[in-house]
């Protein structure tokens, strides 16, 4: 993707103003807001969640409340900040009681985060939680093996870590991989990738991303 900042940021509200009223599938009827993305628009770096929930519902902004705070607390740990990075789901509606997102209402949805990916072209995405990990992997994997390593992925690099709700849980353990996980990501953006894990316990993703992927390959960004 090429063009200025100001030309990628002029889409990006025009999508997300045709965003704002879709109705193409079951979550929009008990939406307050969507909840389309926000940050830079030429990000070097895109976090992409499962989907927005009561407080993102109310602020029309992804990742708010505790977990966008620890979020932004672990970005400043590697030297960024929310402004400098782009952040949205997969789904831009928040599913009834923060159920997992279904699939039509993913297939409903997913023109508008392929078109956010193709905007703001990250050098590196990270995946938030096993579910957002597990659908742009294409892997049934969990998350607690699949994290820890970067991934080509449609000529760029994906990190899958946790959800930072997962931290907030108490779990002290999860938050020193989530650190782990930022730091990688701080080296892939600085372009010192490690090599990947040669443990053969160590869970690989579908075979599709060792190579250069073809659309039918990704039910997430087929046509």
């Amino acid at each position: 993707m090429t063009g200025s900042s100001a030309a990628r940021a002029a889409e990006l509200a025009a999508l997300a103003a045709k965003a704002s009223v879709c109705t193409a599938c079951r979550l929009h009827e008990e939406r307050t807001q969507v909840v389309f993305g926000s940050g830079a628009p030429d990000a070097d770096l895109m976090f992409v969640g499962e989907g927005p929930g009561l407080r993102e519902d109310e602020q029309g902004l992804p990742f708010v409340g505790p977990s966008g705070k620890l979020l932004e607390e672990l970005l400043g740990e590697i030297g960024l900040s929310r402004e400098q990075v782009y952040i949205a789901n997969v789904v831009k509606c928040r599913p009834p009681k923060n159920r997992d997102p279904r699939p039509d209402e993913i297939d409903a949805c997913k023109g508008y985060l392929r078109s956010q990916l193709q905007l703001v072209d990250p050098t590196c995405v990270v995946t938030l939680g096993n579910f957002a990990s597990k659908l742009l992997l294409r892997t049934e994997t969990g998350i607690t093996r699949v994290r820890g390593r970067a991934y080509e992925w449609w000529g760029r690099y994906l990190v899958p870590t946790y959800h930072p709700a997962a931290a907030l849980r108490g779990r002290g353990q999860v938050l020193d991989e989530i650190r782990q996980d930022f730091a990688l990501v701080a080296n892939v953006l600085a372009g010192n990738l490690s090599p990947p894990p040669s443990d053969e316990d160590q869970s690989t993703p579908d075979a599709s991303f060792d190579e250069e992927p073809k659309a039918e390959q990704l039910g997430l960004f087929g046509a």
